[in-house]
């Protein structure tokens, strides 16, 4: 990618961000997607994660879990309430990686490249997103793939069902800015990976992604109660399985992901701008 491409008219190094159009934010924003996409083609070994973990994590949980939650035999049914659950937490397997992402750019001196070029700072991260966002499609597609093979039925309607996908992803790319803020916090990719972890381990399984709550006890329905990836597993089982609540599951799930971008977003702009 050339300075020219990225450069828009008028602009200095170090410019304010308002100082830059929304044209030119665009155009730069694309030019870093096609960056990182190139990336991704010349390093096809980053999309491991994406095309295998829907498989493995799929298989192992129904065949490990599937005949104990509903009995012998009776997986179909355990695929039925596991694969819309695992779409919440897709998303957030695939954010974890663009933090460490971000982090590793910093110690080889790509973002500090970057930084001396006349781009809005938050294009950089924008980017990132976009191309992270189209890594957790492709999880998510492979991922209800394997749901169909194995048995999951759509019940609520195309409609219903697109709305469950466009809820998960809406809220995996609200989940990448925390990890990017990590990224540019952290020190190393490691310290990213192993603060990333604490927080998704209690998050994934102090939910109701895997097992319904009903068995659990009261401190932990509490937690469940007002965990995001509970509210959003519930919504987009609603949608798939065409019964249940929708209305609120979605409402709180919308409003984590304004919450959370309204919050991280900024901070790891100015995170982002300020890093030595």
């Amino acid at each position: 990618m050339s300075a020219a491409t990225m450069t828009a008219p008028l602009a200095k190094p170090g410019a304010d961000e308002g100082r830059i159009g929304l044209r030119a934010n665009l155009r730069h924003i694309g030019a870093l997607v096609r960056r990182n996409a190139l990336q991704i083609k010349q390093d096809p070994e980053s999309m491991f994660d994406a095309l295998l973990m829907p498989i493995i994590f799929i298989l192992l949980f129904v065949y490990v879990f599937g005949g104990a939650m509903f009995g012998p035999g009776n997986q179909q049914k355990y695929v039925q309430y596991l694969v819309p659950g695992m779409m919440a937490m897709m998303g957030m397997n695939i954010a974890m990686a663009v933090g460490t992402g971000v982090n590793e750019d910093f110690r080889k001196g790509v973002m500090d490249r970057f930084r001396t070029m006349p781009i809005a700072r938050s294009s950089v991260l924008i980017a990132k997103i976009v191309v992270e966002v189209g890594r957790m499609l492709i999880a998510t597609a492979i991922l209800l793939g394997m749901g169909f093979l194995l048995g999951l039925k759509i019940e609520g309607g195309i409609p219903a069902f697109l709305g469950a996908i466009a809820l998960s992803t809406v809220f995996g790319a609200a989940l990448m800015w925390i990890f990017i803020l990590l990224g540019l916090a952290l020190k190393t990719p490691q310290a990213v990976q192993g603060m990333a972890m604490l927080v998704l381990m209690p998050l994934q399984f102090g939910s109701s992604i895997f097992a319904p709550t009903k068995t659990m006890p009261g401190w932990l329905k509490g937690f469940t109660s007002v965990n995001p990836l509970s509210n959003l597993a519930d919504a987009a089982r609603a949608l798939i399985k065409g019964q249940g609540a929708v209305a609120h599951p979605t409402l709180i799930t919308l409003a984590w992901a304004v919450a959370i971008t309204a919050i991280t977003m900024p901070l790891a702009v100015r995170k982002f701008r300020n890093k030595t």
